[in-house]
């Protein structure tokens, strides 16, 4: 058998249906890629057992109910077994080159390696307006090389890397965190706009609108853990300004990424109301804190 190269990291955090479309693209790799595929799972019940029964070849790390997704990347990465990790959510589908393109450009030299996100439910205007309201930055085109940056579902590391950062991902906060660490200490975050990967979620409008305010409440909550109630309350009061703020910055992305003028104009409204939720979270997670927030996100 060949040497593992790619061991492939994936919470499972939103039911079979996003699931297996997922693990169908990933297993589809195994004929370009030495691969596996580990699968950490917060849902239990069936879909554990349908993972078993369907991918025979999949890895299950079953975690409790309230496991946050940065702890469940945090488990998977001590039980990792390639000299490559990479990083996708479970409803992320990977072309069948994406696991050889990320070794490759890793190969070149690259410790981190990432790239773009499109989106891959296209039949509905809500899923549009929910893809554009979170991704827009992650768009492709990207500028190649060095970057500030790099979506955290579209991502690959050098294991050894990995195992340095072990202090900074048992937080259990977000990508951002451990990507700014890695800057900090002089490593290159790599931008490849040719690794891109597809997004296929379908939200409800209610269900959306809360992931949008726990999402922004765990991420204000965990900025001003342990700081002085004046500060909290100071930031709380200045992201009420939020939401106009992020409504512009969007369209700008979007316009500067050329989506059909058509598409932005349907999806404004939609997109306006989301991030009131968004800023709404972020008053709350300065003011309150996280209030057990980040265990809900998915």
């Amino acid at each position: 058998m060949a040497s593992l190269e790619l061991s492939v990291v994936i919470p499972s955090v939103n039911g079979w249906h996003d699931l297996r479309g997922c693990l169908e693209a990933v297993e589809a790799m195994r004929d370009r890629v030495s691969l596996e595929t580990i699968v950490v799972d917060r849902l239990g019940g069936e879909l554990r057992d349908q993972v078993r029964r369907t991918f025979p070849a999949v890895r299950f790390i079953p975690v409790d109910a309230g496991t946050t997704i940065p702890m469940m990347r945090h488990r998977a990465f001590q039980e990792t077994g390639a000299p490559v990790v990479a990083v996708i959510e479970d409803h992320v589908i990977v072309p069948p080159a994406w696991g050889r393109q990320l070794l490759d450009a890793l190969a070149q030299g690259h410790e981190v390696v990432g790239g773009p996100i499109v989106n891959a439910a296209t039949d509905r205007l809500l899923d549009w307006a929910t893809f554009l309201c979170e991704y827009s930055a992650c768009l492709p085109p990207l500028p190649a090389g060095p970057s500030a940056w790099l979506p955290g579902n579209n991502v690959g590391y050098r294991r050894e890397l990995l195992v340095r950062y072990r202090d900074v991902t048992a937080e259990g906060k977000w990508e951002n965190r451990l990507h700014d660490a890695m800057r900090e200490d002089g490593v290159v975050l790599e931008c490849r706009p040719d690794i891109v990967v597809g997004h296929k979620k379908h939200f409800g409008f209610g269900e959306y609108l809360s992931q949008r305010y726990l999402y922004s409440r765990s991420y204000a909550g965990a900025r001003v853990r342990g700081a002085p109630l004046p500060k909290r309350l100071v930031m709380g009061a200045a992201a009420v300004l939020l939401p106009p703020v992020l409504l512009l910055r969007i369209m700008r992305s979007l316009a500067a990424k050329q989506v059909a003028g058509g598409l932005r104009l349907r999806t404004f409204p939609l997109i306006g109301l989301f991030v009131v939720s968004w800023g709404i979270g972020e008053v709350v997670g300065y003011w309150f804190g996280d209030g057990g927030a980040l265990a809900k996100v998915r």
